[in-house]
This record gives structure tokens, sequence and C-alpha cells, in this order.
């Protein structure tokens, strides 16, 4: 039973990889905002930066798991 529940929370597809990106992307731009509220200035602009920047990070990870796999887009040190 726990299996058929995990599965749900697997991400398989592109298109599914893009919505949960979406919705990553929105809760950094929302926190991101609180911290330019909270920090004014330099240091808020940064923080919100940070925000954004892992969401380019996981999401870059995540586009890359639910690639097709071909053996011509792999890297010698993939194969390692």
């Amino acid at each position: 039973m726990f299996r058929r529940i995990a599965r749900l929370f697997v991400i398989k597809t592109r298109w599914e990889a893009l919505a949960v990106i979406y919705a990553l992307a929105l809760g950094a731009v929302d926190r991101g905002s609180h911290y330019l509220d909270s920090y004014p200035g330099w240091m808020g602009w940064l923080l919100f930066a940070a925000c954004t920047a892992a969401v380019f990070m996981a999401g870059a990870r995540i586009l890359e798991v639910t690639r097709p796999d071909s053996g011509r887009r792999r890297r010698r040190g993939d194969l390692a």
C-alpha cells in the first residue's frame, strides 16, 4: 500500500517536471519578496537572488533526470 502511495510523488514526464519547477519558482519569488521587505537594500536583493538561483539549479537537475536517455548525450564523466 505504501508503494502505491509513494508512486504518486514520482515525477515521470517533462510536463510534470515543468509544473513542479513552476511551483518552486512561485514559492521562491514569494520568499524573495519577503526578504526584500525585511532587508531593504543590497542584502535583500542578494537573498532574493539566492532564492531564485536555487530554483534554477533544482530545475536543471529535474529536467536532466526526466530527459529520455540516449548514449549521445552522455558526458565522459557520467560513464566513470
